[in-house]
């Protein structure tokens, strides 16, 4: 009776699958065959669970932007933190999590938005939804460490958490593509100097 609990669904085997190969071989040039093949899971079970190749990386995206939302949430909710140490905290999940997974992309939101076609409109809102929120957040957060005088006071909130966001995907990018993992710790070292 353990054994069964423990073991994955079907359906959780088959996203666990479809996201490494979407995230590492790319969203275009995987076939929900090469996704039977990497799963052990038949494609009439697939399907039953997923319609479309499009419908499984939209289920993906939702439980990436689950995952990396509850981590955010989390760093941002904790009061004992100053600006900085949270910025710091919230590099660290995107560090932590690419040194672990080899993201075409470097970051798994990017390589998922660029590797859809412009039709896939569903896909394109999730992303951007993600981000959004991720922006809002800072902004709070940005405007809370004004009001406690740990940056300067004059700091362009909507603008800086704009640059931020910029900053840890091109800096997620630029380590990908030069193979320089230490390039994110210079843009957190970056961004803690321009918020002094």
């Amino acid at each position: 009776m353990e054994k069964q609990r423990n073991r994955k669904s079907n359906r959780d085997t088959v996203l666990q699958a479809a996201a490494h190969l979407f995230l590492t071989k790319g969203y275009q040039l995987t076939s929900m065959d090469d996704v039977v093949d990497n799963s052990k899971v038949s494609k009439t079970n697939i399907y039953y669970h997923f319609k479309s190749k499009e419908e499984l990386l939209l289920h993906i995206i939702d439980q990436f932007i689950l995952h990396y939302q509850e981590q955010i949430d989390s760093v941002l909710s904790r009061a004992d933190l100053s600006v900085i140490d949270k910025l710091g905290s919230l590099l660290q999940i995107f560090v932590a999590d690419n040194m672990q997974k080899d993201y075409l992309g470097g970051c798994p939101f990017l390589t998922f938005y660029t590797q859809v076609s412009n039709d896939s409109i569903e896909v394109q809102k999730k992303v951007r939804l993600f981000f959004e929120h991720q922006t809002d957040s800072l902004e709070k957060l940005l405007a809370d460490a004004i009001q406690k005088k740990q940056i300067p006071e004059q700091t362009p909130v909507k603008q800086t958490a704009s640059l931020i966001i910029s900053s840890i995907e091109g800096g997620l990018f630029l380590a990908k593509a030069t193979n320089k993992p230490q390039l994110l710790n210079d843009v957190f070292t970056s961004l803690a100097f321009l918020l002094k």
